[in-house]
């Protein structure tokens, strides 16, 4: 049945939006993003959507021409009378940036929020934000997805005999002790100190993890070097198996060398952002299926609620 609801991407999540219009049932819309030779974006709808409910798919990762396409398409669609447009932002770029904790610097993700609003986005369906409070900077509807939906099913896979949880930092426990209390299994912290972006100064195991089976979870997964360092420490502290879950694989500098000669069993990702190069230890999880959940419950104004872990432990 034909709806008033069209999806269509930018080039750089055009890999996911193909699954994502599949799931919803629906073809993937034809828009032109074109490049002038001196690298200027330009963006041409090729269907009509005056009327219509306009979703587009764009992760704002590096460079920063994804993001700069995801505004031009907003601008566009609202200038091309579409009823409402909402920007699906599997991965938020420049959400690390949320906070002055040093002087004289920039709040990124406070300043993305105000330029996609400015650009006329009407809602944002995004996933695993670095701060959950970054959707305190958007004066527009937030759906915020989470990606224990799609993990969850997984671990239970792994059939893990001493499953204990471990957060790779303190900012992260919260959220980790929210998905080892639906497993009813305990959890650990691994605190770690840096000297600047990147780099870790110390770390230190807060827990016991004798004989237990680590599942490491985390939302952004850049260099792999924390995540390689707390493999390594809780191997060390008598851990029998490390295996890891990051939601975005942004994968940047030796990421991957520092993957691969990690003692992690394996790194879980889910399709955010793509994958540059193949390793044997990386296995990728498709967000396919939740965001094209998100998009209908959003078009026919349905609660999203049954989408969270909240609703998954209320239900057990």
């Amino acid at each position: 049945m034909e709806t008033n609801a069209k999806i269509f991407s930018g080039t750089g999540s055009r890999y996911l939006a193909e699954k994502i219009a599949e799931k919803f049932g629906e073809p993937l819309g034809k828009v032109n993003i074109r490049r002038f030779s001196d690298g200027e974006i330009g963006v041409e709808f090729e269907e009509s959507i005056r009327g219509q409910f306009v979703f587009l798919v764009q992760s704002t990762f590096a460079p920063t021409d994804n993001l700069m396409e995801l505004l031009l398409m907003i601008d566009a669609a609202k200038r091309a009378s579409a009823y409402k447009v909402i920007a699906v932002i599997p991965y938020y770029g420049y959400a690390r940036q949320d906070r002055k904790d040093k002087p004289r610097v920039a709040i990124g993700s406070k300043l993305v929020a105000n330029m996609l609003t400015a650009a006329g986005a009407d809602r944002v369906i995004t996933m695993d934000l670095h701060a959950p409070q970054i959707q305190g900077y958007f004066d527009i509807p937030v759906d915020h997805l989470d990606s224990s939906a799609i993990f969850i099913p997984y671990i239970q896979s792994l059939n893990l005999s001493a499953l204990t949880f471990a957060a790779p930092d303190v900012g992260s426990a919260n959220r980790i002790r929210e998905v080892a209390s639906y497993f009813e299994v305990d959890m650990v912290i691994c605190d770690k100190h840096r000297k600047r972006a990147n780099e870790i100064a110390s770390m230190v195991v807060i827990g016991d993890v004798t004989d237990r089976d680590i599942v490491l979870l985390d939302d952004i997964c850049d260099t792999g070097g924390t995540l390689a360092k707390s493999a390594g420490l809780l191997k060390e502290k008598g851990a029998r198996s490390v295996t890891a879950f990051c939601t975005h694989p942004v994968l940047s500098g030796n990421a991957y060398n520092n993957i691969d000669s990690s003692v992690l069993e394996e790194l879980v990702v889910c399709d955010t952002i793509p994958i540059k190069s193949g390793s044997s230890k990386i296995k990728v999880a498709s967000t396919a299926e939740l965001f094209a959940v998100a998009i209908r419950n959003a078009y026919e104004n349905k609660s999203i609620n049954s989408l969270f872990l909240r609703s998954k432990q209320s239900n057990k």
